[in-house]
């Protein structure tokens, strides 16, 4: 007999959605150019604030948003390649999605910070080129433009590819989820909380997350 278990509370889905819109918005920017860069930026800005949230939301979120559910030892990893499955690998992430969303949401860092550093030599350049050495700089852009963008585009790949399999071969719909919060399991398990004064909360610390992240480019401008 299967129960409806609040899987995503809702600044969760908030979070996902919102990177999903500035990631497209950053590819979209960077192909653009020209006047199109100073939204680049503020697309990237915005991704900042929204990992910080996201590592703090890791910590004190709900039951399945947060890092301590879906940390799993390379032995866990093997086990469920090997056809282990566990009741909480079929609620929140499995060990191979853990190992996609940190995979992604450490890629995405890594972009961001080389943004912050790089400078395409005609009209962009990130806020803390002025304190970097040339070689960081050089460095930093090379990697921007030409290696982080298309391991961040794989993995997107990737989570798009693994959406469409779970789907077909084996009929579960990831996205409902991630939109309404809730999933049909057939073990009973805890919800995560998703009540008004959580929800609140996170929209506390995303104002924090957001502030830090204008005043320290203001500090660097």
């Amino acid at each position: 007999m299967s129960a409806t278990v609040r899987v995503w509370d809702l600044p969760t889905r908030v979070f996902h959605w919102s990177l999903v819109a500035c990631i497209m918005g950053l590819v979209a920017s960077s192909q653009i150019g020209g006047n199109a860069m100073a939204w680049h930026f503020r697309f990237g800005y915005a991704v900042a604030s929204l990992l910080m949230f996201r590592l703090v939301w890791g910590v004190v979120g709900g039951r399945w948003s947060r890092f301590s559910s879906f940390i799993y030892s390379p032995a866990s990893v093997l086990a469920y390649l090997q056809g282990e499955r566990n009741p909480e690998h079929t609620t929140g992430h499995n060990p191979l999605g853990a190992v996609s969303v940190f995979a992604m949401l450490g890629f995405v860092v890594l972009q961001v910070a080389s943004g912050l550093v790089s400078d395409d030599e005609i009209a962009a350049a990130g806020p803390l080129v002025r304190f970097a050495s040339n070689t960081l700089v050089s460095n930093a852009t090379f990697y921007h433009r030409q290696i982080g963008k298309l391991i961040l585009l794989g993995l997107v790949a990737l989570h798009l590819g693994a959406i469409v399999f779970y789907r077909l071969k084996k009929g579960e719909n990831l996205v409902r989820p991630m939109i309404n919060g809730d999933k049909e399991v057939v073990t009973q398990t805890s919800s995560s909380r998703d009540d008004v004064s959580s929800r609140l909360l996170a929209l506390a610390i995303w104002l924090m997350c957001a502030t830090l992240v204008v005043w320290a480019i203001r500090q660097m401008a």
